[in-house]
């Protein structure tokens, strides 16, 4: 502390950041030592937020946050006015006065915002009933935060979200499709970035965004693998993903930015030895050994993920070999096989069409009364193949 203070005319410093989360009462008697506005890591990690909350969701969870951080800290901001009031029993000064008074519209406020984020919180529910209608994979992008998930979005979808080399860059979730190397769709969901000991308070304020990662079936975990800090982000992005009870999903995990640890356009436009460089990044990989390394920004390996992705998916959802002969009408029923199955031959007669493939075994019964093999009998040989 007397170091601190002993070099303010050399600095000539007028805010002091405390890389930690600070009490009101620390705070408010490090202002008070310091004479100068002290800030602590939450107080930051919310400004950022509140300059990268573009949509109304993201800026209303932002400012839930922010309320709900200042509400105790209120009290010393009109200390220097309720001694004012001092004067005999009963007598209020007009700085408790004040204090009372910010305090109930504070609260209000704070009311009102989350009954707002209660409509978010609404629609996203009926939102996900409807995709439960016709089940389609969720697979969660999650990672510490600048670890190119948006990037990956973009690449795999073109989703066109914003991808910038910063903190926090993304708030609000982006929800695109892509298909898979087996032609069966899945839901890629854009989230929040993490960062180590997240608090606690920004946890429960952006609840809405974060069950997406609850929601889905499978989680990509992102990793900035050329990153000093890499070990260090797994861990903190797995101890949030405890906190949020969603350390019990699948996980697949992607070691980004790989073309990092190459010399620029040493490559000459071909995809490299990515296994070979890997193997150049030490504690990660023994942390992490069944990782796959890709660049999202030049698309190297995202064959290898998707394949890794659907092989995690099929195996979650339990798929069953079919076949099955539909009818001409039912045209609807063939681009749903394409949308949750996977399909290995197709082939057209005056029966319909007749597919041959897998689908999750929950969605049999769709599909029951057009089934030419049942699962666990022999194949029916399908017509010619168009």
């Amino acid at each position: 502390m007397q170091e601190i203070i002993d070099r303010r005319d050399d600095l000539e410093y007028d805010v002091v950041m405390v890389d930690d989360d600070l009490s009101p009462v620390q705070q408010r008697n490090l202002e008070k030592a310091l004479d100068v506005k002290v800030i602590d890591r939450t107080a930051l990690i919310l400004d950022v937020f509140a300059r990268r909350a573009v949509t109304h969701e993201g800026r209303l969870q932002v400012e839930l946050a922010q309320m709900e951080y200042r509400l105790p800290r209120l009290t010393g901001l009109w200390t220097h006015l309720s001694r004012q009031g001092v004067g005999g029993v009963g007598l209020r000064g007009p700085g408790e006065t004040q204090l009372e008074s910010d305090r109930r519209e504070l609260g209000k406020r704070i009311v009102h915002i989350k009954r707002e984020l209660e409509e978010v919180h609404t629609h996203r529910q009926r939102y996900r009933d409807r995709r439960r209608d016709v089940p389609i994979p969720v697979v969660a992008l999650v990672g510490y935060t600048n670890a190119g998930k948006s990037t990956l979005l973009n690449t795999l979808t073109g989703a066109g979200v914003m991808a910038e080399d910063k903190l926090f860059a993304t708030l609000d979730p982006t929800t695109r499709r892509a298909p898979l190397p087996g032609g069966r769709e899945v839901l890629f969901t854009d989230t929040v970035g993490f960062i180590n000991n997240l608090p606690t308070l920004l946890i429960a304020a952006f609840r809405a965004t974060l069950e997406e990662i609850n929601e889905a079936t499978l989680l990509l975990h992102v990793v900035d693998g050329t990153h000093p800090n890499a070990v260090e982000q797994i861990r903190a992005v797995n101890e949030v993903l405890e906190d949020l009870g969603a350390d019990d999903k699948p996980v697949v995990t992607a070691l980004n930015k790989i073309d990092r640890l190459l010399p620029d356009a040493s490559h000459n436009g071909a995809t490299p030895d990515l296994a070979a460089l890997v193997a150049r990044l030490g504690p990660v990989t023994e942390l992490v050994p069944e990782a796959i390394p890709i660049s999202a920004a030049n698309g190297w390996g995202l064959d290898r993920l998707l394949a890794t992705i659907e092989t995690v998916i099929e195996r979650e959802a339990d798929f069953v070999a079919v076949q099955l002969t539909v009818p001409y009408s039912r045209t609807d029923l063939v681009n749903r096989f394409h949308g949750t199955g996977r399909v290995e031959t197709v082939a057209h007669d005056e029966r319909g069409t007749t597919i041959l493939g897998t689908l999750p075994a929950a969605f049999l019964g769709q599909f029951a009364p057009y089934l030419t093999r049942r699962p666990g009998t022999e194949a029916v040989p399908p017509a010619s193949a168009s």
